[in-house]
């Protein structure tokens, strides 16, 4: 099903505009364009349960977005146009739309841009979305199974062979440790009750990435992490001190603490295969981050206390 309340003139004029939007480092960048809309689609409430999503996927996310459109519950979002790329949307021509036309040139853009799409409450994965994000999951591991599995070229017998010492170029003749069922088994993110009980900082917590678990912290690998983020393989460790408040020397024990743990639990995601984010309140307590360790991914939040 197709908009119907937009004319052609202001569909194209939409677009036209829509298509000028620069991608951002926040643009998803999986190799598949497919799975790449459907964990952009999970971040945001459907009222059909993601079942356009689903159909319209495997086309570029403008197209998705202006066939789905009206299967969002709009009631639930708030569209900013911070980039400003979509003003001609409002041009006096189309006036009577401006707030459709917007709405639509906003959430269409290809890139992802923080605080355009702004969603009201948690957000809950759309069932038809989420079963489509694990089959292609459960196609690519079958996938990846089969090349692993290929039979390599005759070599040379064991017999024959001179060990190489560990860490040699030309590899090692010894097997070292394989991933067993249980290594993969610690990875699987368990829901687990909050270790915090501040308020404010677990509201953050499953709002802002959202968390995959509402009221809940995930555990991978033995650790605790704040969220796991709908529809993609990202953990996150939320911050909301009032950091710009400290004097100095406490600022510095506290980067001095986060840094440490922030490392500790970035190095357990990346052995899992996760991506990890550090959510900040505020840009001071990014750019302190980010003075210690600038390979970290740091977001400002914005949550307040």
């Amino acid at each position: 099903m197709r908009i119907r309340t937009c004319s052609a003139p202001l569909l194209l004029l939409l677009l036209s505009a829509c298509a000028t939007m620069d991608p951002s480092p926040g643009e998803f960048e999986d190799p598949s364009p497919r799975l790449a809309n459907l964990q952009r689609a999970a971040l945001y409430p459907w009222a059909d349960d993601g079942h356009c999503v689903v159909r319209e996927a495997s086309n570029e996310w403008p197209i998705l977005a202006e066939r789905c459109f009206y299967a969002l519950e709009r009631d639930r979002m708030r569209f900013r146009d911070v980039t400003k790329k979509c003003a001609v949307a409002s041009a006096p021509a189309v006036a009577a739309a401006v707030p459709f036309a917007l709405a639509l040139c906003v959430f269409a853009s290809p890139a992802v841009v923080t605080g355009t799409v702004v969603v009201i409450g948690a957000v809950v994965v759309a069932a038809a979305i989420q079963e489509a994000i694990n089959t292609h999951q459960r196609n690519a591991s079958r996938e990846r199974a089969k090349l692993q599995t290929q039979p390599t070229p005759a070599e040379e017998p064991l017999a024959n062979q001179t060990p190489k010492p560990k860490g040699s170029p030309i590899g090692d003749i010894f097997p070292g440790p394989t991933d067993s069922p249980t290594d993969r088994l610690k990875c699987e993110p368990i829901p687990v009750p909050r270790a915090s009980k501040d308020d404010p900082h677990n509201e953050c917590a499953d709002k802002f990435p959202p968390n995959r678990y509402p009221g809940m912290d995930v555990s991978v690998g033995g650790v605790r992490f704040d969220a796991l983020q709908v529809g993609v393989r990202v953990l996150w460790e939320i911050k909301t001190h009032q950091f710009d408040k400290y004097n100095a020397f406490v600022q510095k024990m506290e980067i001095d603490k986060e840094i440490k743990q922030i490392q500790k639990e970035r190095a357990i995601a990346a052995a899992c295969g996760y991506e990890f984010v550090v959510g900040v309140s505020t840009q001071a307590h990014k750019e302190a981050l980010l003075r210690r360790d600038d390979s970290l991914n740091v977001v400002v939040t914005g949550c307040t206390r």
